[in-house]
């Protein structure tokens, strides 16, 4: 059994930690910042965190404070002996909470695209037919009437809402595609080749829960197009789709007409849509009001 004064000192620290990530929490929430960590579906239910969190620590503070010595409880684990333990045991919590403190809150960029790896195609069974969109199994036939109704418009938009729906409708179907007016908004994304010429791709990251999930998305840029931009800066590239050759595969690119910088939009990351057909439907519509 430990002693109560042991007991008493790691309950208030306990409190604290729990009233500091209250605070963190309620700091992002304070800054916008929250969507820079979790999607939009998770985050409505960490911005309630800090209520639950605040009252934990009051109940362990009050515990240590004013709690009778024969009340307090270790649950039969012993405490950690020395302070060096203690240290360790409690900067496993303290030291990413100060680091969150301490480093800005920013969408990730072309570092984070490079140790994770850059996606530029979906991996999808190519369609050979050019006259109707037609899926190869049930998985895909969202994607073929997704490819059918962005193949009809005079110009696609790449709409954040189904940005990678987008895309992975126009990679199942490339050929098809070929030669479309596109329009797409991501951060620039340079990669080095073995040949010493760089390699850029528009990129978008994608969430599913966190950013510890997130994966980089991009389509690649006609690697004959000679651009000056740092990487990471944010830009909207409009031109035409074409299927390009790299590193021994064929991928569809846009091969661009304009390339403006443009602000970061206020919520970088990308999420997957539950239905992409009925979240196009609502933008057109959308469209059409404005």
């Amino acid at each position: 059994m430990n002693e109560s004064g042991a007991i008493r000192f790691h309950y208030l620290l306990r409190a604290v930690i729990l009233l500091l990530f209250a605070l963190y929490i309620g700091h992002l929430v304070q800054q916008e910042a929250l969507h820079y960590y979790v999607a939009p579906k998770l985050a409505r239910w960490i911005r309630l965190c800090p209520v639950p969190l605040a009252l934990m620590a009051l109940s362990l503070g009050i515990q240590a404070l004013f709690g009778k010595s024969s009340a307090l409880c270790d649950c039969e684990h012993r405490l950690p002996g020395s302070m060096f333990r203690s240290s360790a045991l409690y900067g496993l919590f303290l030291l990413p909470m100060l680091l969150g403190f301490l480093l800005p809150d920013r969408a990730l960029g072309s570092a984070a695209a490079a140790k994770k790896g850059i996606a530029l195609t979906y991996n999808l069974s190519e369609q050979e037919s050019k006259e109707n969109f037609t899926a190869a199994n049930p998985y895909e036939a969202e994607f073929a009437e997704l490819a059918a109704r962005l193949h009809a418009e005079p110009v696609i938009t790449v709409h954040p809402e189904i940005y990678s729906e987008t895309f992975g409708a126009i990679d199942l179907y490339k050929k098809q595609f070929e030669g479309k007016e596109i329009a797409v908004t991501g951060f620039l994304y340079r990669e080095g080749t073995s040949a010493g010429k760089a390699s850029y791709a528009v990129s978008r990251f994608l969430v599913q829960c966190c950013t510890a999930d997130a994966t980089p998305f991009g389509i690649l840029l006609n690697p004959a197009a000679q651009i000056s931009l740092p990487a990471d800066t944010w830009i909207e590239v409009r031109g035409k789709l074409e299927i390009v050759t790299h590193e021994g595969r064929e991928l569809i690119g846009i091969t661009p007409e304009t390339l403006t910088p443009v602000p970061q939009p206020s919520t970088p990351y990308v999420y997957t849509s539950a239905d992409s057909i009925t979240a196009w439907e609502q933008l057109q519509n959308a469209g059409a009001v404005k």
